[in-house]
C-alpha cells in the first residue's frame, strides 16, 4: 500500500471542519502526516483543531498571518506552506483536503489501492454529494476531471507539473489534473465512491449567481473553447438556479472576453482542453444520434433532432479547422 501525506489550507472553516477531523481519524489506513494551514482563521478553527492534535500526532496545525483578502492564490501560498513541512518525508502520495468535507473510514484506502493497481495513475479521487446528490453527471462530465476538494496525485506527478499554480480567480485544481493529463499521466474519479461536501461548491466567497458569473469568466480564462461553453450554459440552465445557472455562466465567459481577460495558463495547455472538450462534444453527440437510431430517443422532436445534427457537423468540421 503506498504512503501518503495530506494538506489542508483551512481559512475560516469552524462551521464544518471537526467532520473533516472525525473522518480523518476514522481512516483505515491514516496518513504520515497531515498539516492543516490555518490561512489566517478568526472563526475559532485552530481551536477545534487543536481539541485533535495532542492525541494525533500526525496531524499539525501550522498557522499563517491574517490577510483581508479571500482567493485561490491564498489558498495555494497555504497549500506550499504545509508542503515544506512534508517535503522531506518519505511518501508516494500527497493530496489535498479540503476542510468542509466527510467521507467513509476506507476512503484512503481506496483511493491508494488505485494509485498501488496503475503506475501511470497521477491524479485520483472520487465524486462528490451536494445537496443529497452526486454533483456531476458522469455522462457529461468526464471521469478523467478530479475535484480539488479531495484530489491525491502521486508524488512524481505532483513534481512533474509543478505542484499547484496560484490564480487568484480560481480553477487551480483544474489547472493541476488538466497539466499532468497534459504530460501523460491518467488521471481519474472513480465513482464507486464518494464524499460529502457540505458547503455548495463555489459558494465560499460568494453567492451561487456570483459563482456562476465567476466560473464562466474562469471558463474563459482558462482557455475554454466558445462552443464548448454555449454546450455547458445550456446544460446548466437545467440545474438549480434554473435557467440563471447557464445564463450568468455564460454571461462570465462573454464578459471576460468582451474585457479581453489575460489569460491564465500557457498557450500549450489551451490548446489541449480545447482538443479535449472537442473530441467530448463529438463523442457525446454521437452516443446520442446512435440511441435516437436505435429508438431509445423516439419522443425527442424532429427540431432537436436536426439541431443535434447540424451540431455535430459544426464539431466536426472545427476539428478538422484544429
Amino acid at each position: 500500500m503506498p504512503s501518503y501525506v495530506l494538506i489542508t489550507p483551512a481559512r475560516n472553516e469552524a462551521a464544518f471542519i471537526e467532520l473533516t477531523l472525525k473522518s480523518m481519524i476514522a481512516q483505515t489506513v491514516p496518513p504520515l502526516k497531515w498539516v492543516i494551514v490555518s490561512d489566517g482563521s478568526t472563526d475559532g478553527t485552530d481551536d477545534i483543531v487543536k481539541n485533535y492534535t495532542a492525541e494525533n500526532k500526525w496531524i499539525e496545525l501550522v498557522r499563517m498571518p491574517e490577510r483581508t483578502e479571500r482567493h485561490f492564490a491564498g489558498k495555494v501560498f497555504a497549500f506550499n506552506t504545509g508542503y515544506e513541512k512534508v517535503k522531506n518525508l518519505q511518501f508516494d502520495v500527497i493530496g489535498n483536503l479540503d476542510a468542509d468535507i466527510s467521507f467513509g473510514p476506507d476512503h484512503f484506502e481506496f483511493l491508494l489501492g488505485k494509485f498501488g493497481e496503475n503506475p501511470l495513475l497521477g491524479v485520483a479521487g472520487t465524486a462528490f454529494i451536494e445537496d443529497s446528490a452526486v454533483a456531476y453527471d458522469y455522462e457529461i462530465v468526464s471521469i478523467e476531471h478530479v475535484s480539488g476538494q479531495c484530489q491525491l496525485f502521486r508524488r512524481k506527478c505532483f513534481e512533474d507539473i509543478g505542484g499547484y499554480v496560484p490564480i487568484k480567480g480560481g480553477g487551480i485544481d483544474w489547472t493541476a489534473v488538466t497539466t499532468a493529463r497534459m504530460r501523460g499521466w491518467k488521471t481519474r474519479t472513480f465513482t464507486e465512491k464518494t464524499f460529502i461536501h457540505h458547503r455548495l461548491m463555489g459558494t465560499g466567497m460568494s453567492s451561487i449567481i456570483s459563482s456562476r458569473f465567476r466560473f464562466g469568466k474562469q471558463d474563459y480564462y482558462l482557455g475554454g473553447h466558445p462552443l464548448w461553453e454555449i454546450f455547458r450554459a445550456v446544460y446548466q440552465m437545467k440545474k438549480k438556479p434554473i435557467i440563471f445557472g447557464g445564463l450568468f455562466l455564460f454571461s462570465g465567459y462573454f464578459w471576460a472576453f468582451l474585457s479581453r481577460v489575460e489569460m491564465q495558463i500557457p498557450q500549450e495547455l489551451v490548446g489541449f482542453r480545447r482538443k479535449e472538450q472537442m473530441r467530448r462534444l463529438k463523442d457525446y453527440f454521437r452516443n446520442v444520434l446512435r440511441k435516437m437510431t436505435d429508438g431509445k430517443y423516439k419522443s425527442l422532436p424532429l427540431l432537436n433532432i436536426i439541431l443535434i445534427a447540424k451540431i455535430t457537423c459544426i464539431i466536426f468540421n472545427l476539428k478538422k479547422l484544429q
